[in-house]
């Protein structure tokens, strides 16, 4: 998977590269500087939609942990997906392993994650179907949105899919056999796993459909305030677009972000996605390719920045416990791998 994302990475680049030559770099960077500092406060704002999507977090985790506290791990969780190469599940994996700095409980802390993943899943697609039916509504571009909707169509099977094998129940008690047999039970990767309990939870939680329901809900409000960004930069970019067109530009963009995760960031697929929706709203070359180059500039500075705290938080974490003054879960076991 590795090797794949590598090779992917230098033909996203050049779609990238191609846009910004196309367009004209010099007519970009003019847009870009009409717009000013102001585009600057695109980065705080980010956070609003993590908010609601660490609430959602939040409550699958039975409010075990402080909400400011999954506020921040969601933020590394996210910046580790989007900006590192780990085929969108590396930030799931730090998500559990720094959850449990707060609560020892990994099974519990493991199956609220692998269910807001299966949420996040739906909400996705049910975001893209929004914004499916925004283009419909607003644009003539019929070749447009008979693509989209062919390609939704076409993965629908793989969400699906998941739930039935989560709602089956046993499937990370197999994988842990398996583990064994591959690897040994003594190996330290398959420390401190319990595939049959892991199960259990999960199975518990995929059976509280009222919970799952009210995460729905809340991730959803999440990726819909997350057009805000959209509608905002457009403003000040000087080419704004209606609310239902920064839904639909927004929604459409993370589905082919997410169905396009073998290119590590998305680089290049997102900006070409980006530029053609925008157009489809009216919005000229100029101003299309700023906005995705504005959207890429927060996407790197907001998960820098997510990134530094993480490893100032490992390292002060590491020092406590080098001093001998523990924090409050030292004594928990070892995070798994």
């Amino acid at each position: 998977m590795k090797r794949l994302q590598w090779a992917a990475l230098p033909v996203g680049v050049a779609i990238l590269i191609g846009l910004v030559l196309h367009e004209g770099a010099r007519d970009v960077l003019q847009t870009l500087r009409s717009a000013g500092y102001v585009l600057l406060w695109l980065v705080p704002l980010h956070a609003l939609p993590l908010l609601l999507d660490a609430y959602a977090w939040h409550l699958l985790l039975a409010r075990r942990a402080r909400l400011v506290f999954l506020w921040w791990v969601a933020a590394v969780r996210e910046a580790v997906s989007r900006l590192l190469p780990v085929a969108s599940v590396g930030g799931e994996i730090v998500g559990i392993r720094l959850a449990r700095w707060r609560v020892d409980d990994a099974s519990a802390v493991s199956a609220s994650v692998i269910v807001e993943v299966l949420v996040t899943m739906a909400v996705q697609y049910a975001f893209a179907a929004l914004g499916l039916v925004l283009i419909v509504a607003s644009s003539s571009a019929a070749d447009t949105w008979h693509t989209i909707g062919a390609a939704l169509l076409l993965s629908l099977p793989v969400p699906l899919v998941a739930v039935m094998l989560m709602r089956r129940g046993g499937i990370f008690q197999a994988l842990e056999r398996w583990a064994a047999r591959l690897l040994g039970d003594a190996h330290p990767w398959l420390q401190g796993i319990d595939g049959k309990r892991l199960d259990v939870d999960i199975d518990a939680l995929m059976r509280r459909t009222g919970l799952l329901l009210c995460a729905f809900a809340w991730q959803f409000a999440g990726y819909a305030l997350g057009a805000l960004e959209t509608w905002w930069a457009l403003s000040l970019l000087g080419h704004p677009v209606s609310v239902g067109g920064a839904l639909a530009i927004e929604a459409l963009t993370q589905a082919v972000r997410h169905a396009a995760f073998i290119v590590p960031g998305g680089v290049g697929v997102q900006e070409a996605t980006i530029v053609l929706l925008a157009q489809l709203f009216g919005v000229n070359h100029e101003a299309a390719l700023s906005l995705a180059l504005v959207k890429r500039m927060r996407e790197i500075v907001f998960g820098c920045l997510a990134l530094a705290s993480w490893q100032v938080a490992e390292l002060m974490r590491t020092r406590t416990r080098r001093v001998g003054r523990p924090g409050r879960n030292a004594e928990s076991p070892a995070d798994p791998v």
